[in-house]
């Protein structure tokens, strides 16, 4: 009941003076994000992508509602990865369709005005109520692929952080060096743990310096882990030299009884490196 291909045709001869207006009372103050930016391509694309928004909305008066989000779901993908759209707080973005969907509505308000008693008020109804309903939906779609696209890019840059984490040195004849810095919570020694032992492998080490001389404190499930690297190390065949242990960590090593037996101590970094053959 609610297709009706005046009122579309009505709506889109107004989508570049929706844009216009729309760009026009956009609150540009914000600190971050694609609103207040300044740089022309940002703001030019910034346009396109809301114009292209009406383009496919609009098509809801022309087309079922199955056709209708086939086409407008490209869209959605499009925003919810863009990177722009991705740095900017989502609470904003949704603001932004609500701002559109009250310009959608003040836009069916002046084509019933225009058109008189033509239309029985069913029908207008009609209009206003699937604007609603799909903003809604689209809302929800846009929501769900912006954060599934963030998920991507925070377990890509978590992933990064872990390779730096752990970072394995090659030095000469299968030995390597990991230099730990900063302190070693329960999660990073578990990433420390999972990832030493794959680098390990995938580098042919056949003796590990591991050297705590930057780490500052340590939790005792973090010892633990080490512990276990320590152990797995030494079921693989891979010499361990630890080095750089500050009392309170050595401390923490005694009381929680690392296998010291499966693993030379040196005091310094420069006194580990010297006994290499």
């Amino acid at each position: 009941m609610h297709r009706n291909k005046e009122l579309y045709s009505f709506l889109v001869g107004a989508a570049a003076q929706l844009t216009d207006d729309w760009y026009t009372t956009l609150n540009k103050s914000g600190k971050a994000g694609v609103y207040s930016s300044s740089d022309p391509k940002v703001i030019k694309k910034l346009k396109q992508q809301n114009n292209e928004f009406h383009l496919h909305f609009f098509q809801v008066f022309d087309t079922g509602e199955r056709e209708f989000f086939k086409r407008l779901d490209d869209w959605i993908e499009d925003i919810g990865k863009d990177e722009q759209h991705l740095n900017t707080p989502i609470y904003f973005i949704l603001r932004e369709f609500f701002r559109t969907q009250d310009q959608y509505l003040d836009y069916i308000d002046r084509f019933v005005e225009m058109h008189g008693d033509q239309y029985p008020q069913e029908e207008i109804n009609s209009w206003y109520r699937i604007v609603v309903k799909v903003f809604s939906e689209v809302m929800e779609r846009f929501t769900e692929a912006n954060h599934r696209y963030a998920n991507k890019i925070m377990k890509a840059q978590q992933a990064t952080i872990d390779e730096l984490s752990t970072p394995i040195i090659s030095l000469k004849d299968n030995m390597a060096l990991l230099p730990l810095i900063g302190n070693i919570d329960t999660t990073r020694g578990m990433t420390l743990l999972e990832n030493t032992l794959q680098k390990c492998v995938e580098k042919n080490v056949t003796r590990l310096f591991i050297d705590l001389s930057g780490v500052h404190s340590i939790d005792g499930a973090s010892a633990q882990q080490l512990s276990q690297l320590i152990e797995s190390l030494h079921l693989i065949g891979i010499e361990t030299t630890l080095s750089g242990l500050l009392p309170e960590i050595a401390m923490t090593a005694v009381k929680l009884q690392l296998p010291f037996d499966k693993v030379t101590i040196k005091s310094t970094l420069a006194q580990a490196i010297s006994t290499m053959k």
